[in-house]
């Protein structure tokens, strides 16, 4: 009986985040948010049809200088919006999440204050990696001057 609530318990949670490291509970998002400091970098996708959306993750979601940037400075969560079938509870709390946001095309890239309140937005951009974390810094550190 333990045994099979610690199997339970450990599913529940690796279902909030995929193996690459990206969550996929805004709310688990914004209390990783609060506990860490971070904001939260929120990748609006169609990961299955949107040319710029796989484009970005494959030139710069699934690259190394990312990955690093991102677990000093950032909280991922990934709100899937796919062609194929997702459970019904999942598109509609991301399609809840993306009409809070005003979100109108993809790949949209919002950094969130642990409160939920938007610091800046972003989205495709050629130049891999490197370019991509940079401009993502000058994003944040803009947002952190204007209050956000």
């Amino acid at each position: 009986m333990k045994r099979a609530l610690l199997a339970l318990t450990l599913l529940a949670g690796a279902s909030l985040a995929s193996a690459d490291g990206w969550l996929t509970s805004y709310d688990e998002a914004l209390k990783q948010s609060k506990k860490s400091g971070k904001p939260v970098l929120v990748n609006f996708t169609g990961s299955d049809w949107c040319t710029f959306c796989i484009q970005l993750d494959k030139e710069v979601f699934t690259k190394p200088v990312f990955r690093d940037w991102a677990k000093k400075n950032v909280i991922l969560l990934r709100l899937d919006f796919p062609h194929k079938p997702q459970p019904a509870k999942v598109a509609k709390t991301n399609q809840g999440i993306a009409m809070r946001y005003g979100i109108t095309g993809f790949p949209t890239i919002l950094f969130l204050s642990a409160t939920g309140n938007v610091i800046g937005h972003y989205g495709y951009d050629r130049g891999g990696p490197t370019y991509w974390t940079k401009n993502a810094e000058a994003i944040l550190k803009m947002g952190a001057r204007q209050g956000a």
